[in-house]
């Protein structure tokens, strides 16, 4: 989403790569929208036709893609759910379309909505449509004046409630919901405010800060991820960084300068430098392979000072903390500060004489101007929801991701719920990089939640495949590296 910046890693992590050996045939695609063994005039209708008949419905463009339609839609919500008549504002949607005879997933990734084609893994395994719904307050999908004390995970979830109910008379089959990050952490708000809705829920990579001052699991987390000597080696650059503060500091006052970086929202380019240090570690575990420290400077004592700037750079990036680079992430951070709890984790083998701020708070990425407070009973809420009621809902987490560290887990109230963590992936983590039998077993319950599962499956869960083939453009997909300390 954050298009050229310098930072931007060459990582690039494949998901929806199950092995697709003696996968089901896929279903034809429907050129036009109609529904396979379905009668009447409004089943016959073109898909276009249907969506615009849906009150608040509009076309933003249509964009071609073999086997499929694509659509990028505004639709039309309230921006107060609770008093619908306080103003509206468009929301932004993209519809990969396929078939109204096949399963819908609704994917989103907690942030602004890409409009190129693109399928995530649950729409390949059940070869499905697939909804994408942009993150209200992201713009374009913003109100205007904003209100900001609605923006909300109940709001949130009603948004994609009433996207739900107006396209569920059309796909009318079995829904899953999805998302990584952000966006794991949304389906699975949505699924706690409208359990009723979706028929199941893969949840990627999605922290959950229960008590947002008690965050010893991260500290615990990097003292174990990888191995020791990749540790020793970030840390070294980490805390070298902030030994040679002042000749840095000059060439990051000389950078923003010349890109036209400001930095009233942080504060200071101090407050921003060092902000941007102490998210280099994190940043590689969250992006990086353990097969990437060869990339670290393997002595920092001895390394240049464009050597310590370049690998910084390359893995927090010197232009997160400026104005340009907070301001398309406000959203993220007011809900950081009044919901969704953020991390803050300690630096032992870091004098204190080089620390003058710490992490910062949620609170000194927002512009003053809008107002924040904190809501600590929303995340214990529906944590003990997940553990109590979770009903078809898996987690995959990522055994190197930092975010992982808090997690949702399911207790002895859930149904067919699972947690799985993929062996030595980050971020990007996937069903297709669980252990063998976990990766079969998650595939196989998608499969189920999504009424397309086939008898051999039923019977065995080992015989579970992708039923649509994999396709190197609208399968491929980069680990979503957006800022460092953000999930």
């Amino acid at each position: 989403m954050r298009k050229a910046l310098r930072w931007l890693l060459a990582l690039t992590v494949l998901i929806g790569t199950l092995s697709t050996a003696g996968a089901a045939t896929a279903a034809p695609p429907q050129a036009h929208g109609t529904t396979t063994g379905t009668t009447g005039k409004a089943a016959s209708a073109d898909i276009l036709d249907r969506l615009l008949a849906v009150p608040g419905m509009s076309l933003v463009e249509e964009k071609p893609y073999p086997g499929y339609r694509f659509f990028v839609l505004n639709y039309t919500q309230p921006v107060d759910h609770r008093h619908p008549s306080k103003g509206t504002f468009q929301q932004r949607i993209t519809l990969l379309h396929k078939d109204t005879g096949r399963p819908t997933v609704f994917y989103t990734g907690g942030y602004n909505v890409s409009t190129t084609p693109s399928r995530r893994e649950p729409t390949q395994i059940v070869d499905g449509n697939q909804v994408s719904l942009e993150y209200r307050y992201f713009t374009p999908s913003r109100p205007a004046p904003a209100d900001w004390s609605k923006l909300d995970i109940w709001q949130a979830a009603s948004d994609q409630h009433r996207v739900f109910e107006a396209l569920k008379p059309i796909y009318h089959k079995k829904w899953i919901a999805t998302g990584g990050s952000k966006g794991g952490m949304t389906a699975t708000y949505f699924e706690r405010f409208y359990p009723r809705d979706m028929d199941g829920v893969v949840a990627y990579v999605a922290p959950n800060d229960v008590v947002n001052d008690e965050d010893s699991a991260y500290d615990r987390f990097f003292t174990q991820v990888g191995t020791k000597e990749c540790r020793d080696r970030l840390n070294a650059v980490q805390r070298e960084a902030l030994v040679r503060r002042e000749p840095l500091e000059k060439k990051y006052a000389a950078y923003a300068a010349d890109n036209g970086y400001t930095f009233t929202t942080i504060g200071s380019l101090d407050r921003a430098y060092e902000a941007v240090v102490l998210d280099y570690v994190w940043g590689f575990w969250q992006y990086s392979l353990l097969a990437d420290c060869d990339t670290i400077p393997a002595n920092a004592a001895s390394a240049t000072d464009d050597e310590i700037w370049d690998s910084v750079d390359t893995i927090s990036g010197f232009s997160f903390y400026t104005d340009q680079g907070l301001e398309p992430y406000t959203p993220y951070y007011y809900q950081a500060g009044t919901q969704l709890g953020a991390p803050t984790i300690h630096f032992p083998y870091i004098e204190k004489k080089y620390l003058r701020y710490g992490y910062q708070p949620p609170r000194n990425f927002v512009p003053r101007s809008i107002p924040m407070r904190f809501d600590r009973s929303a995340m214990r809420d529906v944590d003990t929801w997940v553990r109590h009621h979770a009903r078809h809902m898996l987690f995959v987490y990522g055994q190197n991701d930092p975010w992982g560290a808090e997690r949702f887990r399911v207790g002895p109230g859930a149904r067919d719920s699972y947690v799985f963590t993929a062996p030595g992936m980050n971020h990007g983590a996937n069903v297709a990089g669980l252990a063998a039998g976990q990766k079969a077993l998650a595939a196989a319950r998608i499969l189920q939640w999504a009424g397309v599962a086939p008898a051999a499956v039923a019977a065995d869960p080992s015989a579970a495949r992708p039923l649509a083939r994999y396709d190197a453009k609208l399968d491929r997909r980069d680990v979503e590296r957006e800022i460092t300390l953000r999930p």
